[in-house]
Order: structure tokens, then sequence, then C-alpha cells
């Protein structure tokens, strides 16, 4: 999908991950939230690096997004969620923009300075989160629901990250 590579130090000395390596770690439940994971770090990350690499262990990340996709994709690469770095707020989201694209905020800091990112318009698909909160989905619905998470993975590691997520 994305030959895209996010590079961290841990300890001065190079990581790098792919879509793939997160996925892969991740398991195969929810690759949408792997792709907005995998994006919001390609995103946050050069911003906060400012022309450097960043330390992952000195990242600290605040969102209103719980996915399992996103916080297995920020763990891997930030080990976040281990170092307890990684908080989920759902006060952070912002509902005037519309149940679809509300909870997708994230305030990643390093070393004092914070970038906020929130989602852009036609990213997510309202059928998606309408899909994903049915709890009596049907067999079709469930299909549906595989593919959207897919398709929207796909879609997203397309794009370049700054058309993915913009910086507020």
């Amino acid at each position: 999908m994305s030959a895209a590579t996010l590079t961290v130090l841990e300890h001065g000395k190079p990581l790098h991950y792919t879509y793939a390596d997160l996925m892969a770690y991740h398991g195969h439940g929810f690759p949408g939230g792997v792709a907005h994971g995998f994006k919001v770090l390609e995103r946050a990350l050069p911003l906060l690096a400012e022309g450097t690499l960043v330390e992952r262990r000195e990242i600290s990340i605040r969102t209103s997004f719980g996915g399992p996709g996103g916080r297995d994709a920020l763990e891997m690469v930030t080990r976040c969620h281990t170092d307890s770095r990684l908080s989920i707020e759902p006060d952070l989201a912002q509902p005037e923009r519309g149940d679809t694209m509300a909870r997708y905020v994230w305030l990643l800091s390093y070393r004092g300075k914070t970038v906020s990112l929130r989602i852009r318009d036609g990213i997510v698909r309202d059928e998606f989160i309408a899909l994903g909160r049915k709890s009596d989905r049907t067999e079709h619905e469930e299909a549906r629901l595989e593919y959207l998470k897919t398709e929207m993975a796909a879609r997203i590691l397309a794009l370049p990250a700054a058309q993915v997520y913009e910086t507020f």
C-alpha cells in the first residue's frame, strides 16, 4: 500500500517503520485505524523534529480517537501506551465538526513543542462511522464495514499526510 517510512530514534539509533510493519504488529482488525495512526505520525514527526529525528520515548500523545488500530500504530512507533504517554481524552473531540470527523483529533508533544492535528473533510465517510457504531449489523453490513476499513486505509495511504491531517 504505502512505501513511506516513519523514522524515530531510540537512544540515538534510528528505527524505521512502514505501514506493513504496523499492520504486522496490529493484526488485521482495523487497517483504517492503523493508517490513521501512520499518517498522524507522518504529519507530526517532521513538525516536532524541526529538521532532526525525534526520540520516540519522549513523544506524548493526547487524542479523542480511541480505536485499537490507531493505538497500536502509535504504540509500535513511540511506545507511548507502554510508557503511559498516551492519553485518550473524549473531551478533545470537536463535535461542531460533525459525528464523522469529531474524534479524529491528535495533540503530539515533544520537548516542549506541541503539534495539533485534525482530520480533513472528506477523508472519513459517514457510512463508515454509522456502520461502525451499529451494534446489530447483518452479515452484509459486516462485509461492507470490512470493505470500508480496507478502502479507507488504501485511500489514506495514497495521500500525502498533509492532505489527510491539518494542523490547527
